[in-house]
């Protein structure tokens, strides 16, 4: 019987595992559709397979890009969709329900939630597995873009920052703590 329960968790294991992996991942199809009434779309896909591939564009010598080298390293992929539209009111609130329902999903907790009459909403999301933050979801809305940002796999805090403006991932405003020290010091 035991052998048969290690026979059973040895099969499962690669599925169950993708299956966790596959989870951090949020499906933005539903939002195809705006990009014809858009007047500027942004559609970012890469995958783990591509992930590999960009890491070897970044330099080991340089510091910083050493650092973005090994964070993606370990992702399984960065999506993002980001519409601007020229008018108010070209999307609707079951567009962002569409994704706001998958995030209410087990594992994921909103950390932020910024809401600005000037600058829309801003909420950020983590995929926990057990300690471990296993994807990050950012979702921007104003009255003029919708914003979808999703990275899959183990996601460094500290050194996500650093992410920003690279593989099309827009500036989120995350200061690094190592940064905020600086900062803190140069006052």
């Amino acid at each position: 019987m035991k052998t048969l329960l290690i026979a059973i968790f040895l099969i499962l294991a690669p599925v169950l595992s993708a299956n966790a992996q596959q989870d951090s991942r949020i499906q933005m199809s539903g939002l195809d559709h705006l990009a014809s009434k858009a007047s500027q779309t942004v559609d970012v896909n890469i995958d783990e397979r591509l992930m590999r591939l960009a890491s070897k564009v970044f330099s080991d010598k340089d510091e910083d890009e050493r650092e973005v080298k090994k964070l993606i390293a370990n992702l399984k992929g960065v999506y993002v969709k980001h519409f601007e539209f020229d008018a108010a009111g070209q999307y609707v609130a079951a567009d962002v329900e569409t994704i706001r329902t998958q995030l209410r999903g087990p594992g994921w907790t909103r950390l932020v939630n910024v809401t600005s009459r000037k600058q829309g909403v801003l909420e950020v999301y983590l995929l926990f597995n057990a300690d471990q933050v296993g994807g990050l979801a950012v979702l921007h809305t104003d009255d003029r873009e919708f914003t979808v940002v999703n990275i899959v796999g183990p996601v460094d805090l500290d050194k996500l920052a650093k992410l920003e403006g690279q593989l099309g991932i827009p500036d989120l405003g995350i200061e690094s703590p190592k940064s905020k020290t600086k900062n803190d010091d140069e006052k």
